[in-house]
């Protein structure tokens, strides 16, 4: 009390004012001060405790600012106990859609359109009407296709006269020819009116005898190439070829098809080169497995041509397949063949062909090379060989060279005598069982075998046992190709591509879709179909009279064939040869080969369909088409088919499919030649 009057005093002494007291530091009297009413305003409903939680922890978030270092702590730790105590079935999915035409999805296609399908089966547009109805717009067609026929009746009249003529027409083209003609004689219309365009250049036929500055079918410049030819072969019959220059001898690998055409560029390069050639040697394939028997046909092979040491006793003949008498004697006025090589210089080489110097030559090497590197070391040595000989020679060559593969392919090589034999009964048989259709077949070259569908990489719908049966057959074939470090394989990406073969009911549902129906002949060149019996199921209710060679031949005419792919093949070349319409599904030497047959003997038209897969794709794999809109899709792709017409080839392409103009000379050069390019 005495300390407070003394400071009462002094106060009034020094007459001097006390500062204001300091206020509180609470934020929520400031704040209660600041904002009338504070936080108990009157009229406003009372915090909830939620609400009070949540204002306290942003209290405590805004005094305390260093506390948002370990937000992302806190947010990691939340993500974990969310994942770990909550089921993923909860949580929505993010599907990836696949890119059209990625997945296969034929079987259910199949499955909608079958009603339609069945319903619809109208013949308009099939085999048997291309070939009896001709429509009023077709008519213009008849013109071209009269004058052509009556050009051939005269250019056959000419020839009759002339004995080299029929002896070649007779002789070299053999049971082919013949049957083929046959073929004709018992259409009611020619092939003409079933490919609208197939005289669009102009007809072509063959002339691999004539030189190749003749293409005129008059018959004065006729009868002088048949004086100019019948001279060729009395000079060469008097004189003979000249000296050979050596001996080549040559192993054709791969399949039949490739085997074929290894064997015609032998000759085209002993030719050129004025060599020997030896029969050509065989090498096992490790897919196709040919072996031989001796003693299996009915006569022995004559072939005693030297072996290399690590060639194996079981690899196939040359006579297996093919008629060796008829081979050479069709070559004798161009190319010496012979069985085996003189024993005077087997004599230099131990008799092992493998001491023999052996050429190593890049794929598709130029006719040039031959001569400069190959004919001098032919000089000096004598014999040489050449292993492998698969696709060892350009496309590009002089005519002189394209004129003996040419003569090889198409007069030289004819099978033998088993396998033509069985081949004719089968195109007979096949052509009484269309006898509805005028002996007319639809052939198609399936390639749905377990290792195509392996080496594809693609998936259908098998499954997990089809991925196993893949895996299996992949590492059987290809050893560890397929699952090297660092190979992806994106089996979508290889369907969209077009690059999958197709399935037996997709080739059906695309045949139906382009017009056959269900009433067309058809014969299936295939090996065994993987998983046949659930695949070709749908393809036989589409088209009942399907048959396959196992059909058409009894068990014990197959018995010598069934064990050996090459022949197999064979007898299905036959039957498709001859044919009226070839559908080819699947790239390869089978329809590469074939397709430049077909135009040998077709006037310069393959009537083949060859199907865009790329598009074929996209419209499997649209659930929403309807069947007209798939038939109107197919029909564009077979006319695409049909308005290639005749198609010549272009310097890279090959000879074997496209044998117009080396092979073959047009009948018709009015025509302008801008219209059979190739498209």
């Amino acid at each position: 009390y005495a300390r407070l009057q003394q400071a009462a005093q002094q106060q009034q002494r020094t007459q001097q004012p006390l500062p204001p007291p300091s206020p509180l530091r609470s934020p929520r009297l400031r704040h209660g001060r600041s904002k009338p009413g504070g936080r108990f305003t009157p009229g406003l409903p009372p915090r909830t405790p939620v609400q009070r939680l949540a204002w306290a922890v942003l209290s405590l978030l805004l005094r305390r600012q260093g506390i948002f270092l370990f937000a992302p702590l806190l947010y990691i730790a939340c993500m974990l106990f969310y994942m770990g105590t909550v089921s993923f079935d909860v949580v929505p999915i993010i599907s990836h859609k696949s890119a059209p035409g990625s997945v296969y999805r034929s079987p259910q296609l199949y499955r909608k359109l079958r009603p339609e399908m069945d319903a619809d089966n109208s013949t308009s547009d099939s085999v048997s009407d291309w070939i009896y109805v001709i429509s009023i717009a077709d008519f213009t067609l008849l013109v071209p296709a009269i004058a052509n026929l009556a050009t051939w009746c005269l250019s056959q009249a000419t020839c009759l006269l002339n004995p080299s003529c029929k002896h070649v027409n007779t002789g070299r083209i053999g049971a082919y020819r013949d049957l083929h003609m046959d073929n004709r004689s018992r259409s009611p219309i020619k092939a003409s009116q079933v490919w609208k365009h197939s005289y669009k250049g102009g007809a072509w036929r063959p002339c691999i005898n004539k030189s190749s500055g003749v293409t005129s079918n008059s018959p004065i410049c006729m009868l002088l190439v048949s004086i100019n030819r019948i001279i060729k072969i009395c000079v060469r019959c008097y004189v003979g070829l000249p000296e050979s220059n050596g001996y080549i001898y040559v192993e054709a690998n791969g399949g039949l098809n490739q085997q074929r055409t290894s064997i015609c560029n032998a000759v085209a390069v002993a030719g050129y080169l004025n060599a020997t050639l030896i029969i050509p040697n065989f090498h096992y394939h490790s897919i196709w497995r040919d072996i031989r028997i001796p003693g299996m046909f009915s006569r022995e092979a004559t072939i005693v041509a030297p072996q290399s040491k690590d060639q194996s006793p079981i690899e196939p003949k040359f006579s297996d397949i093919y008629d060796e008498d008829f081979f050479v004697s069709t070559l004798q006025n161009d190319v010496r063949v012979v069985d085996k090589i003189p024993g005077y210089l087997m004599e230099r080489y131990d008799y092992n062909m493998s001491n023999v110097f052996n050429f190593k030559i890049k794929a598709y090497a130029p006719i040039q090379f031959y001569r400069d590197t190959v004919l001098p070391k032919l000089l000096e040595e004598k014999v040489i060989r050449i292993s492998p000989f698969a696709n060892r020679l350009s496309f590009d060559a002089p005519p002189a060279v394209q004129r003996l593969r040419c003569l090889a392919n198409y007069e030289a090589l004819r099978f033998s005598s088993p396998i033509l034999d069985l081949g004719v009964t089968l195109v007979t048989r096949m052509k009484e069982h269309s006898a509805n259709n005028g002996g007319k077949y639809v052939s198609v070259h399936l390639r749905f075998e377990e290792d195509m569908v392996a080496f594809s990489c693609c998936v259908y719908d098998g499954g997990k046992k089809e991925k196993e049966d893949m895996d299996a057959a992949r590492e059987r074939g290809w050893r560890g190709k397929f699952t090297k470090p660092g190979r992806v394989i994106r089996p979508g990406a290889i369907r969209m591509n077009g690059k999958c073969p197709l399935t037996p009911v997709e080739v059906g549902l695309m045949l139906r879709g382009m017009g056959f129906d269900n009433s067309t002949s058809i014969f299936l060149a295939s090996g065994k179909i993987y998983d046949s019996e659930i695949h070709m199921a749908p393809l036989l209710e589409m088209f009942p009279l399907l048959r396959t060679k196992e059909m058409l031949a009894s068990p014990e005419e197959l018995e010598p064939f069934k064990n050996y792919s090459s022949r197999m093949a064979a007898i299905d070349y036959t039957v498709c040869l001859h044919s009226e319409v070839f559908v080819t599904t699947q790239g390869g030497n089978f329809p590469h080969v074939l397709l430049g047959h077909r135009r040998y003997m077709s006037s310069g038209h393959s009537k083949t369909i060859r199907p865009d897969k790329r598009k074929l794709v996209l419209y499997f794999d649209n659930p929403n088409i309807g069947w007209k809109s798939f038939k109107r899709h197919m029909l564009n792709l077979r006319a695409h088919s049909d308005s290639k017409g005749i198609e010549v080839k272009r310097p890279t392409d090959s000879i074997y499919s496209l044998p117009c103009p080396n092979c073959m000379c047009r009948m018709n050069k009015t025509v302008d030649s801008r219209s059979t390019s190739a498209t």
